[in-house]
């Protein structure tokens, strides 16, 4: 879909900065590795994986029963800030940043705006089929295939998650776009967090109605000592354990 309104990226995403939280995005070259290091399967040793040190300290800062809850978290958290990132870009800017892997640097022991920062601002369509090239194709995908590599957890929940921390983007935009009397942000928002969920990969993770959304898979969260279920979780209390 095409914007009628397109404002130039600034180079240091001073606009994109004022929704705050995950759709911050710092710009220099930090000496971190990049996502794309982290995605790496091949010759990855221990201490120098940033995808595993990120899983071990959810893990540990839940006090998660299971690796896979770490795994789960870990990943949907990213999902997350790659999601609000391009998303809030597209809707305030009409424009995106490039976010190849590459430009990425990544704090695997920080939070949301201080774990990303964006090497070189380039300027791209702030479009569906430019964002699901840029996040799902090049970030969740290698992601999805990383994380499975070192851990066992299922490619459905990945996705579930995927596709809920879409939604939940395009929810906090509508939030904000309200609150600032932007309804063209909110309006860009929905339209293409709907067009992204319309990929075979996220199609059927859920139901999406206005910027509600309701997944068929669970995070694990609930399993997580006194964690219960997830707003748009498909159980509507967190299931006994036999």
């Amino acid at each position: 879909m095409v914007y009628l309104i397109s404002v130039d990226l600034d180079s240091d995403l001073t606009r994109l900065a004022s929704l705050e939280g995950f759709f911050a995005l710092r710009t220099g070259r930090p000496p971190l590795p990049t996502l794309a290091e982290a995605y790496a399967t091949h010759g990855v040793t221990e201490g120098a994986d940033p995808l595993t040190f990120r899983v071990l300290k959810v893990v540990r800062s839940l006090g998660a029963p299971e690796v896979r809850i770490g795994v789960s978290v870990a990943q949907q958290g990213l999902a997350a800030r790659l999601w609000s990132v391009a998303l809030g870009a597209a809707a305030l800017y009409g424009q995106v940043p490039d976010l190849d892997p590459r430009l990425l640097r990544w704090d695997a022991d920080g939070s949301a705006p201080d774990d990303l920062w964006l090497s070189e601002v380039r300027a791209l369509p702030g479009d569906a089929a430019t964002i699901r090239q840029l996040v799902h194709h090049g970030h969740l995908e290698p992601l999805a295939a990383a994380l499975r590599a070192r851990h066992p957890v299922s490619a459905g929940l990945l996705w579930g998650n995927a596709a809920s921390a879409l939604a939940g983007a395009a929810r906090e935009l509508d939030r904000w776009a309200r609150a600032n009397d932007r309804t063209e942000v909110s309006d860009r928002a929905r339209t293409l967090a709907a067009e992204l969920l319309d990929h075979p990969d996220l199609r059927d993770t859920g139901t999406l109605t206005g910027t509600a959304f309701r997944r068929r898979s669970c995070c694990l969260y609930y399993r997580v000592p006194g964690g219960g279920v997830c707003g748009d979780c498909c159980f509507t209390r967190p299931p006994r354990r036999v």
